[in-house]
């Protein structure tokens, strides 16, 4: 019977890491510019939104009308 061994990450022997010195900036398309503009934006909204449901919650929306 064939068997499969788990070593946990904590108990496995540490690995070299990826050095991105020097690697530069990558080149976008604007297409790519664009989703992530809207990407960017659709995150502040719901933050924005997240904070006024909270706000609103604790009652602090109340005491400032």
């Amino acid at each position: 019977m064939n068997g499969f061994r788990v070593i946990h990450p904590l108990d496995d022997v540490a690995e070299q890491k990826c050095s991105t010195e020097g690697l530069g900036k990558i080149r976008m398309t604007r297409a790519v510019r664009v989703s992530l503009g809207f990407l960017r934006a659709y995150l502040i909204l719901m933050t924005l939104m997240l904070s006024y449901h909270v706000l609103d919650l604790s009652g602090l929306l109340h005491k400032i009308h």
